[in-house]
């Protein structure tokens, strides 16, 4: 008999290995549990075409619920995991005890909400996250209701854009410097920047949140510049975690998320993580991917490993991320780069960032420019660095340069 894999966190990760390890011809039990009431499903599109109304709820789905039971995977909804017994190699809800040979945790990630003191326990205060975030701010999105959103990240953006498509009174503030900071060059904030005002978004940098106020329901913000804003509602977009609680009460090694090896197992080899919640050898350093590329890979990988794969996940990062009509593709990681080249896309309104440290090209951002995010990428998977003189070139071809 094959052995019993269990799959905690019924996300992109924890349904893409499941199907994996059925695509590889794994002949044991497979149970994955979630403690959603939905089968996994997409999670992009909530802040965008599902909170615009223009997706319905069993398109976000990444199977149909019966591909589960077709496929011999035991799925367990709307059942939280509350500890994992490692010496008797079992998960633990409220209802049951479930045995394993191997268990994968794709816990995902949640949002980092506001304190209670700042008025995070307030009606109408909203994360972006799960299904049942989404459903519950869908309401307060009506024409001419005013938005605070906290909170400049791509989050914080794209519910920015959604709100101005429905014809809110939208004001993002963001406590750094400018948004974008941490995952971004200046010259790519300066584009979003550009967008979101020039979509009528009362764009706020430098400027934090003191704390909002209201009589059980949020009424008013009040910013640390003095300002007084009146509102119908906050969206909350200042970053997540990983979810790594199980495992570390489990007694599993946590580093930045769940710390895993180039073969996606934890400190206990029996245990396996993938996905927002693990980190991962990368250059000499270690480091957690926030995306569905990464969701997907990762638990792929891991489901290799599990059915006798031996080589390491080495994956070529890609983020997305749509605002009003443009799209912003990302490949690779800019993490230490010491020079940008901008170039101007073919279209108007497009153009591409492109990262470099010394002469090693790192990452593009590629803005309504698919074709430069599609070279870019290429070159990230053959290894090749184009030559940042030729790069800035704008009349050289992007496939002329290596």
């Amino acid at each position: 008999m094959g052995r019993r894999v269990v799959v905690v966190g019924a996300g992109q990760a924890g349904a893409s290995l499941t199907a994996k390890l059925r695509d590889l011809g794994h002949d044991g039990s497979i149970a994955l549990i979630g403690d959603e009431p939905d089968p996994p499903y997409q999670r992009p599109p909530l802040s965008k075409k599902y909170l615009l109304g223009e997706m319905e709820r069993e398109r976000l789905y990444l199977k149909p619920e019966r591909f589960y039971a077709e496929h011999d995977i035991a799925l367990i909804k709307g059942e939280p995991v509350i500890g994992i017994d490692r010496s008797r190699q079992e998960v633990i809800t409220a209802a049951q005890r479930v045995p394993y040979d191997v268990l994968a945790l794709t816990t995902g990630s949640r949002p980092r909400l506001l304190p209670k003191e700042m008025g995070g326990d307030l009606e109408g205060v909203y994360a972006v996250r799960t299904l049942a975030d989404t459903d519950a701010m869908a309401d307060a999105f009506r024409p001419e209701h005013r938005v605070l959103i906290v909170g400049g990240g791509y989050i914080g953006l794209e519910a920015a854009a959604v709100a101005r498509a429905r014809g809110l009174h939208t004001v993002l503030i963001e406590a750094a410097p400018r948004i974008l900071g941490r995952v971004a060059a200046p010259e790519t904030a300066d584009y979003f920047r550009a967008l979101h005002r020039n979509n009528g978004v009362d764009l706020r940098e430098g400027v934090g949140l003191r704390r909002l106020v209201g009589d059980g329901r949020v009424r008013e913000a009040h910013l640390a510049d003095g300002a007084v804003l009146e509102i119908d509602f906050a969206v909350i977009g200042i970053g997540i975690d990983p979810a790594a609680e199980l495992a570390e009460a489990a007694g599993l090694t946590i580093d930045n998320g769940i710390a895993v090896d180039g073969r996606c197992q934890t400190s206990d080899p029996a245990i396996f993580a993938a996905g927002d919640c693990a980190s991962f050898p990368w250059e000499g350093g270690r480091i957690r991917l926030e995306s569905v590329q990464n969701a997907i890979d990762q638990a792929e990988h891991a489901a290799a490993v599990i059915e006798g794969a031996e080589t390491d996940y080495r994956p070529v990062p890609w983020f997305w991320s749509d605002q009003y009509a443009a799209r912003l593709q990302i490949a690779g990681l800019n993490t230490g780069y010491d020079r940008i080249i901008t170039r101007p896309g073919l279209r108007e309104g497009s153009q591409s960032v492109w990262y470099f440290r010394g002469e090693r090209f790192l990452a593009v951002d590629a803005m309504s420019d698919p074709k430069s995010y599609m070279q870019g990428k290429r070159w990230l998977e053959a290894g090749a660095s184009p030559p940042p003189d030729a790069l800035a070139d704008p009349d050289r071809a992007l496939k002329s340069l290596v």
